[in-house]
């Protein structure tokens, strides 16, 4: 089965890129990755759905991937929840929303944002309102560190991402890297998103979890939230915190899986989620 490039559209006029898998008039479900990722990262996942029956949707956020960069550098998390809900509205009906890290807390802000429910249903992948700030300083570090000087080789983007996730294979075939790499003029491969998603003044701040605690408490519609259990993002705490604002949750915890919970443990993953949408198509 191979994906169709779509493009869509911000309020701000911004063209967001994201590939589709299987019928159009199937029941739709948007995959938004996590900051730094791009729509590849969704891949597998998105096969696995469009097989299952469902037309699967995975979109590069502003910034990130083909998707536009914005001239005003706005890269908060009210312009990602406005992208959400944009991007809604164009692929009709009451999508799922699967949310990565950014992608779930857009998906969040969104729905604070809203009255009535803004998808049927929604798959938060390691994130909660509350973050642990260890883990979230890890990832803008590991972002930053080669933001400006970029990788020679994809050998030297390869051993940059096995010191940060020491628990992953480092792949012997490095060709798939390039999904995530832009190869600029000078040569050198640098990170597939505006660098002005770390620099800018107007970007996602860890300190905006008392809104979404909010949002997360008027949420109404069937949730999942699976975790990776090595995530230094989402703690145990901060799942049961989840939990007990939405008692209806289910919750899946992935061994072997860090805060890439999706590319450690993709079997895993598509199995709790293919079985969690499976119900909803029985209710």
């Amino acid at each position: 089965m191979s994906a169709r490039r779509i493009e869509l559209s911000t309020r701000d006029d911004l063209v967001l890129v994201a590939d589709a898998w299987g019928a159009p008039g199937d029941r739709v479900v948007l995959l938004q990755h996590g900051g730094g990722q791009t729509r590849h990262a969704w891949g597998g996942t998105a096969e696995r759905l469009a097989e299952a029956g469902w037309y699967a949707v995975a979109l590069d956020l502003r910034g990130h991937g083909d998707s536009a960069w914005d001239p005003n550098a706005d890269y908060g998390l009210d312009a990602y929840a406005a992208d959400t809900l944009d991007v809604l509205g164009q692929l009709g009906g009451s999508p799922v929303v699967v949310g990565a890290s950014l992608g779930g807390l857009a998906a969040l802000r969104a729905q604070g944002r809203t009255e009535g429910d803004v998808f049927s249903a929604l798959v938060l992948v390691d994130v909660t309102p509350r973050l642990n700030r260890e883990g979230t300083d890890n990832i803008i570090r590991f972002m930053a560190a080669r933001m400006e000087e970029g990788f020679a080789t994809l050998d030297e983007v390869a051993d940059s991402i096995a010191e940060y996730l020491p628990h992953r294979r480092r792949p012997s075939n490095l060709e798939g890297l390039k999904k995530n790499l832009r190869l600029d003029k000078d040569g050198r491969y640098r990170w597939h998103w505006d660098p002005a998603f770390i620099t800018s003044k107007r970007r996602v701040s860890p300190d905006s979890a008392e809104s979404l605690l909010t949002a997360t408490a008027r949420l109404r519609v069937p949730t999942l939230l699976v975790r990776g259990r090595m995530s230094d993002i989402v703690t145990e705490e901060t799942a049961r915190e989840f939990l007990d604002l939405v008692p209806h949750a289910e919750y899946v915890d992935v061994s072997g899986a860090g805060h890439m919970v999706a590319g450690d443990r993709n079997d895993i993953f598509c199995d709790a989620v293919v079985d969690f949408l499976s119900k909803l198509e029985r209710n």
